[in-house]
């Protein structure tokens, strides 16, 4: 059997110290095999993007450190690699697509620069050979006038096109692993799915896996292969994507599913939103964390804290309330 591109292994990354540490990413295992989209999604803070951050060893230290567990990428531990040898590992085997393009992007360099740097860099491709990479990675991704483009500044675009340009600047080295975070956020509905559908598109022809970052579950459904649902810095079911909308096992996940709107609904029908406030980290409660909010909790929700378990040999939840093996 092929081994995984990437396996998390009982990941945990904390902040600050004693008494004020907050666990943000808290015993995370996953894997994600070659040429496969797996979304990592949940509510803002429940440790997604903290989770992609700790995969590239970008998470600030001080105050986070990554305190355990493994991240074997192509049989590497990245968190025993020196940084000097991470930094080769950064934006040419795995890439990354930030959030917001215009704070990930220098607004005083051009953008051929910013996408033929990498390239230069990592690949030793002189600079004119660079720039031409840089210009044909533009024309894939559909950026008009690619040539002239070039020599533009990030302010000269607009959301849709950054967001291009950082789709370009991941796919320059040709990565085996490109990590999402949220790349469709600030943008409007359309432009959205014209990105994610050029992102899979790529990722399929390239043969690159893809972590997909998202709150969006609309998005989960037309794209992934792979979903892991997070809460409270910890995965609490993960299953394919047909599996976790056909049968979702944990109710947060049930909630999340019940919060979004459906085309099949009937007129009239409201959303239900899930009650109450995502737990603070540094103050969770006793047992599962999603007790406080979950509507079928019973006593031992609030004693013992759940671990995965297995509803079917692919699909796993950490309920105790929710049918398992």
């Amino acid at each position: 059997m092929t081994k995984p591109l990437l396996q998390v292994r009982n990941l945990t990354t904390r902040f600050g110290h004693g008494l004020g540490s907050v666990t943000a990413v808290n015993n995370v295992s996953f894997d994600v095999n070659a040429g496969e989209t797996v979304a990592i999604v949940g509510e803002s803070g429940s440790g997604k993007s903290i989770t992609a951050l700790s995969i590239l060893r970008l998470v600030p230290e001080p105050p986070g450190k990554i305190v355990g567990g493994e991240i074997l990428f192509d049989g590497l531990d990245l968190t025993k690699l020196p940084e000097e040898e991470m930094r080769a590992i950064r934006g040419n085997r795995i890439a990354m697509i930030f959030q917001e393009p215009m704070t990930s992007l220098n607004p005083s360099l051009t953008i051929g620069l910013q996408i033929a740097e990498p390239i230069n860099l990592h690949m030793k491709m002189p600079w004119q050979k660079a720039y031409d990479k840089a210009k044909q990675l533009l024309d894939r991704v559909r950026m008009p006038d690619a040539k002239s483009r070039l020599s533009s500044h990030p302010h000269q675009f607009s959301g849709g096109m950054r967001q291009r340009i950082m789709i370009a600047m991941a796919l320059a080295c040709q990565p085996k692993l490109i990590i999402a975070d949220e790349p469709t956020t600030a943008l409007d509905v359309t432009v959205q799915a014209q990105i994610l559908e050029l992102l899979k598109e790529l990722t399929r022809e390239t043969g690159s896996s893809l972590i997909l970052i998202t709150h969006d579950l609309g998005v989960v459904a037309r794209y992934a292969d792979r979903v892991c649902v997070m809460y409270g810095g910890k995965i609490i079911e993960t299953a394919s994507a047909h599996d976790l909308y056909a049968r979702p096992l944990h109710p947060y996940t049930r909630g999340l599913m019940a919060s979004i709107p459906r085309l099949d609904q009937p007129p009239g029908v409201r959303l239900v939103p899930i009650k109450g406030q995502p737990p603070n980290l540094a103050q969770l409660p006793p047992g599962c964390s999603f007790n406080p909010r979950c509507g079928e909790v019973i006593d031992r929700c609030r004693r013992d804290v759940p671990e995965l378990m297995h509803a079917d040999e692919k699909h796993l939840h950490a309920c105790w309330t929710s049918p398992h093996v």
